[in-house]
């Protein structure tokens, strides 16, 4: 199992980006469940992605419960890892209180995250965390599906950075898209709002 690296970042900027779509609507509306504004654009939806374990998997494959996605790169200072942990936690929790929670980690950055690596990765995280990388092309479709930013640092071409927002999605397998989490949250408002989505499902 590899150790997770933390070090500093200039993805200072790249967090907030991703957010814009919500928070420039004129449509936005306060969720039932928790402390984030959405609005009423569509987030989410078909993709193909390779495995951890090297299978061509698609959303359905692998959202099949209730799940936090989040899209990083495994070679991320600091962010990354600690959201990945964050929303590891989170699952933990909800797990001690009987609920049935996934978590996805989807790779942007496919010319180093390869499936192998990817697994290295989530490992350090939770043992049923989900890695998914692929094509740039695969990726590219999964990144705009879910609105999200990423754009790789000019330099040198082995150890670059890359930009990227940072939210965190909950996806329902029935009827897609949730609610979303900023990088504040801490994993007992993720576990309480998530269980909050959830009762209401029910």
């Amino acid at each position: 199992m590899k150790a997770v690296i933390i070090g500093t970042t200039t993805l200072i900027a790249a967090a907030g980006l991703g957010l814009y779509t919500w928070n420039v609507s004129q449509n936005a509306t306060q969720i039932p469940c928790g402390d984030t504004a959405v609005a009423s654009t569509a987030i989410g939806g078909p993709f193909e992605l390779v495995s951890e374990t090297g299978e061509t998997v698609t959303d359905t494959d692998v959202i099949t419960k209730p799940t936090l996605v989040y899209f990083g790169y495994t070679f991320c200072p600091d962010v990354c890892p600690l959201d990945s942990a964050r929303n590891a936690q989170a699952a933990y929790l909800l797990e001690d209180e009987g609920y049935d929670i996934g978590t996805v980690f989807i790779s942007i950055d496919p010319d180093r995250d390869t499936p192998q690596v990817v697994s290295d990765f989530t490992e350090n995280f939770h043992e049923d965390m989900i890695g998914l990388t692929g094509s740039a092309e695969q990726v590219s479709v999964a990144s705009k599906a879910y609105r999200t930013y990423y754009r790789k640092q000019d330099g040198d071409d082995e150890y670059y950075l890359v930009d990227h927002s940072t939210q965190t999605y909950l996806m329902m397998p029935d009827t897609g898209f949730a609610t979303f989490f900023k990088r504040d949250h801490t994993p007992e408002q993720i576990a309480e709002i998530t269980a909050c989505f959830m009762d209401t499902a029910t």
